[in-house]
């Protein structure tokens, strides 16, 4: 089975992680996962930080000679900035008044800092937001792009786009081929289908920048030639879509998950929600439309499966808000970390990441995933067992 941990803060010296359950035998393509890391790092709308990293995936297990072993893969990724904060972030150097020079009393609005300050009991908290920092999102991007790997080998597609920046809607053609949207993103810095619109959210982005303000947005993630019948209506616990939304929310910021026409659906008849159902010789069983986003009963049903997030502001204003500071609880501007004006960009790498990790457990729990043949084999003959339903 897929799990995966990871470990490390924004400025320590390396974000950590441990992946178990990828079937052995998947021949992993490196420049595949550092290219994933590197489209990670850009986008319109990002800060200096950016300018000094330069991520690059190291394995240091699970992997021989470019090939997976069936063993946990461990990964590293190095903090550059990491040089400039040594002294703070030491692990074992005890704090003196040099070394906690940048330590935070003045929570953010809208951050993990004051609830976990209170959670953990920290006075400093530079201990809550250095883990709670979206900087560990580049280890799941890499773990995600393994996963995704695993889902080329079946021929399974998956692709993240942003659909709206800042309000401003930035998709006209909502497609559902893969391949379409890839080269839609690739021809801007937005990762948008729309290519009229990035001039206007340039503007909007520059406008926020100016102003000290963050900007959020949509992300849409869709994924193509999944089988029907991953995921179980058994249990609450075992429904795919409730597994893949609760990886969505998991990612710094995400607010809200929508699988298909989500809300839309809540306020149109039922006539116009349920995806008919047809067939078709040598396809077996499809259906009309998608506006269920491939889910029927926490299952694929073979449909594209299509997933919304909802991304709020960066909680991090060069314009701070209030806030009160927890030694002397005085009513004080919020602490300014280097941030983003918008991390959409990046996001929709992220989110598609988590969603590929999803969706390569649920394969590999549904059938033998201990070795890529095997498992392509098992999965080609469900495909066709479906078609003769």
């Amino acid at each position: 089975m897929i799990n995966y941990y990871t470990a490390g803060e924004s400025h320590g010296p390396e974000l950590s992680g441990i992946l178990t359950g990828i079937p052995a035998g998947l021949h992993l393509d490196i420049d595949e996962i550092n290219a994933a890391l590197a489209a990670r790092q850009g986008g319109y709308g990002r800060g200096n930080r950016q300018k000094i990293e330069k991520d690059q995936v190291i394995i240091t297990g699970g992997v021989r000679h470019g090939v997976t072993l069936g063993s946990p893969i461990a990964l590293t990724i190095k903090n550059r900035d990491h040089a400039q904060w040594s002294k703070i972030m030491n692990p074992v150097t005890p704090a003196n008044a040099e070394n906690t020079l940048r330590s935070v009393s003045r929570p953010r609005p809208g951050h993990a800092d004051l609830v976990g300050g209170m959670k953990y009991g920290h006075r400093d908290m530079r201990n809550v937001l250095e883990r709670s920092s979206a900087r560990e999102t580049a280890m799941r991007v890499a773990i995600g792009n393994i996963c995704k790997q695993v889902l080329e080998a079946l021929d399974v597609k998956i692709v993240g786009h942003v659909e709206s920046i800042g309000g401003i809607q930035a998709a006209a053609d909502l497609s559902t081929d893969v391949d379409t949207i890839e080269a839609g993103i690739h021809e801007n810095d937005l990762r948008i289908l729309d290519q009229d619109k990035v001039e206007e959210i340039h503007a909007r982005i520059d406008q926020a920048k100016r102003d000290g303000d963050t900007l959020g947005g949509v992300i849409r993630v869709v994924a193509t030639n999944l089988p029907a019948g991953l995921g179980s209506y058994t249990s609450w616990d075992t429904k795919l879509d409730a597994k893949v939304a609760a990886a969505v929310v998991g990612v710094n910021a995400m607010k809200g998950c929508e699988i298909g026409d989500g809300f839309e659906n809540a306020v149109r008849p039922g006539s116009q929600v349920m995806d008919e159902i047809d067939w078709e010789e040598g396809k077996g069983f499809t259906r009309n439309s998608d506006h269920l986003g491939g889910f029927e009963g926490g299952m694929t049903n073979g449909m594209p499966v299509i997933v919304k997030a909802a991304m709020k502001p960066i909680p991090t204003l060069y314009k701070p808000l209030q806030s009160a500071d927890i030694n002397s609880k005085e009513i004080k501007k919020a602490t300014v970390e280097r941030s983003d004006t918008t991390a959409i960009v990046p996001a929709s790498i992220v989110i598609e990441s988590v969603v590929a990790i999803e969706l390569a457990k649920a394969i590999t729990e549904t059938f033998d995933g201990s070795q890529i043949d095997r498992l392509k084999k098992q999965v080609a003959e469900y495909r066709e067992e479906l078609k003769n339903f």
